[in-house]
């Protein structure tokens, strides 16, 4: 028990010094180039207050979904042999069968369209 308090003591301590010598030596002039963006050493092309484009929001969504279905997909595999087979084919083919209505949604809602 002794150990502990005075272990956290120390690592209370320590955190503490950081901190400290943080402030004191960091840097405190400002810098043109410092407080800019940074866009691959070049200045800034336009303005950051651009129009968010919703059709790309859209078909990150999608994305995401397919990627989280993929990740639902794999445990779901290598469960096929310590479930009953006829309730795993019906489990998958549920599974599949509600993907395939979400893909059938976007599509014909027309956020698959590449045309913008």
């Amino acid at each position: 028990m002794f150990n502990l308090i005075n272990t956290m003591t120390m690592l209370s301590m320590i955190c503490f010094m950081m901190l400290i010598m943080n402030f004191l030596l960091m840097k405190k002039k400002k810098n043109r180039n410092k407080s800019s963006p940074f866009e691959c050493g070049f200045d800034p092309f336009s303005s950051i207050r651009l129009p968010f484009s919703l059709r790309f929001y859209l078909i990150c969504i999608l994305f995401l979904i397919f990627d989280v279905e993929i990740s639902i997909l794999m445990p779901f595999i290598l469960t096929f042999k310590y479930l009953n087979k006829f309730y795993w084919m019906m489990l998958f083919i549920f599974f599949i069968f509600i993907l395939l209505v979400g893909l059938y949604y976007e599509w014909s809602e027309g956020s698959l369209e590449w045309s913008f």
